[in-house]
């Protein structure tokens, strides 16, 4: 299994896969099952080498735990983010960038309906699924299903946004931060800031 064709187990797919994606989801799903290798690990490693070669997503955890641990910076991250960012060293380019902050009562997520517009500089590649025909239909009009394929079920109190980027619009997701990570470092903090909690399907985990 090469991490150019990883799609993680629950991911919305394409209606009609390849042969190849067929028995790569059959033999993942395997070795899960029998314990040989964990699927949040897994995915884990397929994003630590997607973002390989790319300052952008270390630029983007820095900046998502400054303002976790900085009340003043999220604010100027929420209402200029290119200027945020450029604090921290990152450059996002001429495309214009909107930051959206989950909170108790709202969860993001980011889709781009029409392709796949995505803020490279921030997050690395696209992943696989982002892509996909599956998933760019289905994040707009059942986005808790979706979201739920990805193992994250939000309490049914949680209001669901979902934003279109577009070849001149960007988004990312701003996570709220996990509750017992009080006193913890800021190395240790961006860790737990993935591509996918920037993305909106998934959350910080301790």
């Amino acid at each position: 299994m090469t991490y150019r064709r990883y799609i993680p187990v629950g991911a919305p797919q394409e209606e009609q896969p390849s042969i190849h994606q067929v028995i790569t989801d059959a033999m993942q799903s395997l070795l899960i099952e029998k314990g040989v290798i964990d699927a949040e690990e897994v995915t884990r490693m397929v994003q630590t080498m997607d973002m390989k070669g790319t300052d952008g997503p270390r630029h983007a955890a820095r900046i998502v735990v400054r303002s976790w641990l900085d009340p003043q910076y999220k604010t100027r991250l929420l209402t200029d983010p290119k200027g945020a960012a450029r604090e921290l060293g990152a450059q996002i380019g001429a495309t214009e960038l909107f930051v959206v902050e989950n909170t108790e009562q709202v969860h993001n997520l980011i889709v781009c309906t029409l392709c796949s517009c995505y803020p490279r500089e921030f997050l690395g590649r696209q992943p696989a699924w982002y892509k996909s025909r599956a998933y760019r239909a289905r994040a707009v009009r059942e986005p808790r299903a979706v979201l739920k394929e990805f193992g994250l079920e939000l309490p049914a109190g949680v209001e669901v946004r979902v934003h279109d980027s577009s070849a001149d619009l960007r988004y990312m997701v701003l996570p709220l931060r996990p509750a017992g990570t009080e006193g913890w470092s800021s190395e240790r903090l961006e860790q737990l800031v993935t591509r996918d909690c920037l993305i909106g399907v998934a959350v910080p985990r301790l």
